[in-house]
């Protein structure tokens, strides 16, 4: 076996290290009661559930509903779950716990798959309970890349490559340019790189910049040139975005993984729209209806019943189990059809593990995001080609990690930002179209070496950016319930008024903070109209005014995670026509990146006094 690169066992390490902390939350136990982990958004008790079925791959599927709102933020599409009845000890509950995985939710509502032959007996007691749990099946994933790198070649160069102390890899020079009227020159040299590259490219594509147009174009032209294509981005919303644009520009996609939440112009593009109207879809059906007149006749037969009764339970479930093999045969058959048909096949990471042959081999892979990749589920996808583009911007939000140890081994470092150190082949998309002109211009400034131009069209016309000062009004912070989240009633109480004083539409106007305390207070007291979100579930997203409450004032100083100044990269470019922070001067001034910031919006005559509005 070939010796491991020191960077591996560090990768190793911290997903366990990731996978302990990940025990330790999310775990029932005598310090950690239900209670708690409710208060903590960890877990959904009671519900309601109010459909059964069997969904992918067979496996059991149930909707619910909760009888009042409960704080579900962490609840992310395909997060790992566990289902189990609340009412019973910790050991009793560990012992009746089914795992599954959440597949999305809006308001009280929400869905879960779960992973066994069958649906507890217990599943619709009053006292079912839905939580968090650690999530092992993409620990194994992970740690299989990982390992695996050492035992192929072209992995284990790219990854000294990528990990080397010296540039690596030639700038692509295409011969031809990209023919598309609706691309910049920076958006067609990029996609043009995407043809000519035949090992790693990266598309550096700031807020606003285009580069999912630039993916989708590029696309086009490997096509063109029939490339095989698989695309990939870390969350299932990324993978949507871009999937919707590749339908709207007419290539022929599959759009494979947790596809519960997929828009109506994606769905016929998945497994289960591509089998409507099917015989093969027909044939499923009638064998489904047969699997469950079984099941019922078997389900008769309760706990407590004798040896012939058993026997005949035994053998109903035992038929049950052959005809959902049957039926999961004709959608591995139906699958295989509908990939070789695809131009394109796009899914998570973990998704396209799941759905793709162990040999399957493509011409190029796209990562979308890739900034946001932890990188062990790179190296779970890189096999599949040996052409990569990684597009997205290091200086917007990394991955999510849990445990403090693990980024302090730097596992919060994204697959980009590993390769953008030292990789020669990178294309920026030099053009931002979302915002204006004086709203990119300190991101561009601070984080872009004032790269980022602006079209005319997005010229100034007024006063676009303000930030209201609120030293000296005695707005200070508070924890929030758990000790941990932070909150600023005071901040709260301006923005009441401002959006008065201005006139703010708040269909047309965002609410964000980096805390989800502010976050939780907000919902409570600002119009159910307006999008109010962390930072964090904010980016990748835009509106037409945003505020920003950035809650810190203390006599300490103590600004906390602001210290990440990617996230403030993300909240200052999200508002296309006004963008409006509130913030103590005398806590956050202190800090040399927000200092800067305050000198910027009084270059631009922005800076307010919140006394103004009191």
């Amino acid at each position: 076996m070939s010796e491991r690169h020191p960077h591996q066992q560090i990768l190793l390490d911290s997903i366990a290290l990731e996978m302990q902390e990940q025990e330790a939350r999310f775990q029932l136990h005598d310090g950690m009661g239900l209670k708690q982990l409710k208060s903590r958004g960890l877990a959904l008790h009671p519900i309601k559930v109010t459909r059964k079925y069997f969904g992918y791959a067979e496996y059991p599927e149930l909707e619910f509903h909760l009888p009042y709102a409960l704080e579900t933020d962490a609840f992310k599409s395909n997060a790992a779950i566990e289902v189990l009845l609340g009412g019973s000890s910790s050991n009793d509950s560990a012992s009746e716990a089914v795992k599954g995985i959440y597949l999305g939710g809006t308001g009280r509502k929400g869905a879960v798959r779960l992973y066994a032959p069958d649906f507890p007996d217990w599943i619709e007691d009053k006292d079912v309970v839905i939580k968090l749990a650690p999530d092992h099946h993409t620990e194994g994933i992970m740690k299989d890349a990982v390992k695996a790198i050492s035992t192929e070649p072209n992995m284990k160069k790219l990854f000294e490559a990528i990990h080397g102390n010296g540039p690596f890899g030639e700038k692509s020079d295409p011969l031809e340019s990209i023919e598309n009227d609706r691309l910049n020159e920076s958006q067609k040299k990029a996609a043009a790189a995407m043809v000519e590259n035949e090992h790693l490219l990266l598309v550096h594509g700031p807020p606003g910049t285009g580069k999912t147009t630039t993916l989708v174009a590029g696309i086009q032209a490997l096509i063109a040139n029939e490339k095989s294509i698989v695309v990939t981005a870390p969350s299932n919303a990324a993978v949507d975005h871009i999937a919707s644009e590749l339908v709207r520009s007419g290539v022929k996609i599959l759009r494979v993984g947790n596809t519960l939440k997929v828009d109506d112009a994606i769905y016929p593009h998945t497994s289960e729209g591509g089998m409507q109207g099917s015989k093969e879809q027909k044939q499923i059906k009638r064998l489904k209806i047969q699997a469950e007149e079984l099941r019922k006749m078997a389900l008769q037969y309760k706990r407590n019943f004798g040896k012939e009764e058993r026997a005949q339970r035994s053998l109903l479930l035992k038929e049950v189990k052959r005809i959902r093999k049957e039926v999961k045969d004709i959608k591995a058959y139906f699958d295989e059809k509908l990939m070789d048909a695809a131009e394109v096949i796009l899914g998570t990471p973990v998704g396209l593990k799941n759905a793709l042959d162990e040999n399957a081999k493509f011409d190029v892979l796209v990562m979308d995001e890739a900034g946001q990749a932890l990188e062990p589920l790179a190296w779970a996808v890189f096999p599949l080609t040996d052409s990569w583009v990684l597009a997205g911007d290091p200086f917007q939000l990394p991955p999510t990690v849990l445990s403090q140890k693990a980024i302090d081994n730097g596992f919060n470092q994204s697959i980009l930002e590993h390769c953008f150190r030292n990789a020669q082949n990178v294309f920026l998309l030099d053009t931002q179209y979302r915002m204006r002109a004086s709203i990119s211009q300190f991101s561009s400034e601070y984080f872009y070496e004032g790269a980022l131009k602006t079209p005319d069209h997005l010229s100034d016309t007024g006063n676009h950016v303000v930030y209201f000062d609120t030293a000296g009004t005695g707005f200070e912070e508070k924890s929030g319930e758990d000790g941990t989240s932070r909150m600023n009633e005071g901040e709260l109480d301006m923005i009441e008024k401002l959006i008065v004083s201005e006139a703010l539409q708040p269909q047309k106007t965002a609410f964000i903070s980096p805390y989800s305390g502010q976050v939780a207070l907000a919902k409570d007291r600002l119009d159910e109209k307006m999008r109010i979100s962390t930072i964090d579930s904010f980016q990748g997203q835009e509106s037409e005014t945003v505020i920003i409450s950035l809650v810190r004032s203390n006599a300490d100083v103590e600004i906390g995670f602001l210290k990440d100044y990617r996230r403030m990269n993300v909240a200052i470019t999200r508002a296309k026509e006004k963008l409006i922070v509130i913030g103590d001067s005398a806590t956050i001034g202190q800090d040399d990146f927000y200092a800067k910031f305050l000198e910027f919006v009084e270059g631009i005559n922005g800076y307010k006094s919140a006394w103004e509005l009191m």
